[in-house]
C-alpha cells in the first residue's frame, strides 16, 4: 500500500509523510555543513568563551572536586558549544 505526502505531494510514500518531509532535509543540511564566519561572528565567539572561562574559574574555585563539578564542567563546555553552533547556524 502506498499514500501521497500530506506535505509535499510526493507518490509512492509509506507513511502520511516522505522521507525528506520527514527529516526536514533543509536542516539537516544546514546542521551538518561548514559554516564559514560571517562579519562579526569571531568576535561573539570570543566573548561566549571568555565569559565561559570566567564561570569555570568560579566553579573550579568554589566547587570540591567531584564528580558533580566534573559535570558542571562539561555541560559548561557544552553550553559554549550550542551557543557558537547557534551563531554559525543562524
Amino acid at each position: 500500500m502506498s499514500n501521497t505526502c500530506f506535505k509535499c505531494g510526493k507518490s509512492e510514500v509509506m507513511t502520511e509523510f516522505c522521507s525528506d518531509c520527514l527529516l526536514g532535509t533543509s536542516k539537516i543540511e544546514n546542521n551538518f555543513k561548514y559554516h564559514s564566519p560571517k562579519e562579526g561572528q569571531p568576535k561573539k565567539y570570543e566573548d561566549i568563551r571568555e565569559k565561559a572561562k570566567e564561570l569555570a574559574y568560579l566553579i573550579d574555585e568554589l566547587c570540591p572536586n567531584s564528580r558533580e563539578k566534573s559535570v558542571a564542567m562539561t555541560e559548561l563546555e557544552t553550553a559554549v558549544m550550542w551557543a557558537n553552533a547557534s551563531i554559525a547556524r543562524n
